[in-house]
């Protein structure tokens, strides 16, 4: 259990964000949006509570807020396009979510650690997710309805039209140079940070696959500079 400093601390943070003050400006308590709310409908989530706790800063309320209900949130903005404040749950979930991760915060832990092994294939193919890694026991956490798509998979994806190599090893193929750029860009913006804090032997194994593909990357561009001299 954090202490009230530390609950002080995070609640600063979501505050210090520069989409606070914009997704954030007062509420009527008429319930537009979680009547409007598709989370609403199946979890324990309102996104009238979630501004409700931001407006009046309740720290302790907010923190708990975190252990689970934002994780309930579509992301779907329904709130955003129906409040008559121009209030933003949707967005404020997402600044809640992204503080959740920077703090480590044992409820994004086990929110993300489904999704570690789709974080590892986009990162070593360029693909997020193919047809062969659809199975019960990767993702506990999607219910009974994945075994309806548990089938021949080799098959279900020949019957996909769109051309996509006809292969469950990856979808489609990431020059060098893209994959580079795309690791650089998740540096600068601290998306591999974030993923250290998260789960640090998952960031062990992209970081070392991240130096490989650098490596073979400035190999060719040498091997390029001798050729055109």
């Amino acid at each position: 259990m954090a202490t009230y400093a530390e609950m002080q601390e995070i609640f600063e943070d979501i505050k210090s964000d520069l989409r606070y003050d914009h997704e954030l400006n007062g509420c009527l308590n008429c319930g537009i949006c979680t009547a409007t709310c598709p989370s609403a409908h199946f979890y324990d989530y309102s996104p009238r509570e979630i501004v409700q706790l931001l407006w009046t800063e309740n720290v302790e309320q907010i923190y708990d807020a975190m252990q689970e209900k934002i994780w309930a949130c579509a992301q779907c903005m329904t709130c955003a396009a129906r409040c008559p404040f121009k209030n933003s749950p949707g967005g404020l979930v997402s600044i809640m979510r992204e503080v959740a991760i920077k703090h480590g915060m044992q409820s994004a832990k086990d929110v993300l650690r489904p999704f570690g092994r789709v974080m590892l294939k986009l990162i070593t193919t360029g693909n997020q997710l193919s047809p062969d890694m659809i199975q019960p026991d990767h993702f506990p956490d999607w219910g009974p309805n994945i075994q309806k798509v548990k089938g021949n998979l080799k098959t279900l994806r020949k019957a996909i039209p769109v051309r996509t190599l006809q292969t469950t090893d990856t979808a489609w193929e990431t020059s060098l140079k893209t994959s580079v750029e795309m690791y650089t860009i998740w540096e600068m913006t601290g998306v591999l940070k974030q993923l250290e804090t998260m789960d640090e032997n998952l960031y062990d194994v992209i970081q070392d696959f991240i130096e490989e593909k650098r490596e073979e990357y400035e190999e060719s561009l040498e091997e390029q500079e001798q050729g055109n001299g």
